[in-house]
């Protein structure tokens, strides 16, 4: 039983964020913006690269060729790195896109932690220790990009029952680190296998934060008792869960170019849709801006279907009347639906 005040403590559908009669999604891009490191490696502390960091140049590009304002989730490593900053601060203070907090707790100070698998989820560190690591995030943030941020990521989506009084305290307004249908038990992470698609807000003290979970949603002719089935088949691994897609009974679609071919992210585009979910999250890693340095984009020809691949995508979304929105506008929406 999670305490109050808990990203796990789930609400009641009357008390989830929903689209008014008529009302239209938006979209939201949300980059994990970090630091190149072996995944298949233990965690450590140094010995990561930033090759990456001016292929972020061209993202933005992209994006703004697109009309989007994307979210970059900077952790310490990215804060710390003066290319980062010019490119992600030039583009912040055009206003062409948003600067949140993503936390890698292995490289983020004060390194008072035994570095492992478990820690690596910040939710599991003493609280004290983690308001010290998000502390001096925000702090490097401010300092070096010249926003509060106000948008928070937990690294490998490790939040804590504790989390959402301490984002408040440190001034976050947004949450985004519940990735839902997903269970990450195994590796000493959170469960959000029952987590809700809409966004709510997490009372927190004598604040509040809203969380928007990154979108996952499950297709297939089970429909939505798809999702059940698929946790009690594959709980132990994914090749049950590879093999109720191939029969076409239940597929899980996370709303990313990594790993999910196009068409199938325009699938789960038009299951959220239907489903009337208010915000339609992506989210990929920056590293995946790169040949080599993630399992998805291993080649240039790999990148150039990344690129592809939200041709597509946002071609779909256009067709569908879904527009671009910010981490601003989420929380003016949702705001204005709470004062009602």
């Amino acid at each position: 039983m999670q305490p109050a005040g808990s990203f796990f403590a789930y609400p009641a559908a009357s008390e989830m964020i929903a689209l008014d009669s008529g009302e239209k999604p938006r979209f939201w891009v949300t980059i994990d913006t970090e630091e190149d490191f072996d995944w298949d490696a233990p965690f450590a502390r140094t010995g990561y690269r930033l090759a990456s960091v001016p292929a972020l140049a061209e993202c933005q590009g992209y994006f703004e060729r697109a009309g989007v304002h994307p979210i970059y989730l900077v952790d310490w490593p990215i804060v710390a790195d003066d290319r980062a900053a010019e490119i992600l601060g030039a583009a912040q203070q055009a206003k062409r896109c948003e600067i949140g907090a993503q936390l890698h707790p292995w490289v983020t100070p004060p390194h008072d932690e035994e570095v492992n698998a478990r820690n690596s989820y910040t939710g599991n560190l003493p609280p004290g220790l983690q308001r010290a690591k998000m502390t001096a995030l925000r702090d490097g943030i401010r300092d070096r990009f010249g926003v509060q941020p106000t948008a928070y990521r937990a690294g490998r989506y490790g939040l804590g029952s504790g989390t959402a009084a301490m984002l408040a305290e440190l001034g976050f307004r947004c949450d985004t680190s519940v990735r839902s249908g997903f269970d990450y038990r195994a590796g000493h992470g959170p469960d959000y296998r029952d987590a809700p698609l809409h966004p709510w807000w997490v009372k927190a003290g004598q604040g509040a934060v809203l969380e928007v979970p990154v979108t996952t949603v499950f297709g297939g002719l089970l429909g939505r008792a798809g999702r059940g089935i698929y946790h009690r088949v594959a709980r132990e691994g994914t090749h049950a869960g590879a093999a109720l897609a191939r029969l076409g009974l239940v597929e899980r679609i996370a709303l990313t170019p990594e790993g999910i071919p196009a068409q199938r992210a325009c699938r789960a585009i038009d299951i959220a849709i239907d489903l009337r979910l208010p915000v339609l999250n992506f989210s990929f890693h920056s590293p995946s801006l790169q040949p080599g340095n993630t399992p998805y984009v291993r080649s240039q020809a790999d990148l150039d279907l990344f690129y592809r691949w939200w041709d597509v995508v946002l071609g779909h979304l256009a067709r569908r009347g879904i527009e671009a929105t910010t981490a601003a506008g989420i929380l003016a929406m949702a705001e204005r639906k709470a004062a009602r």
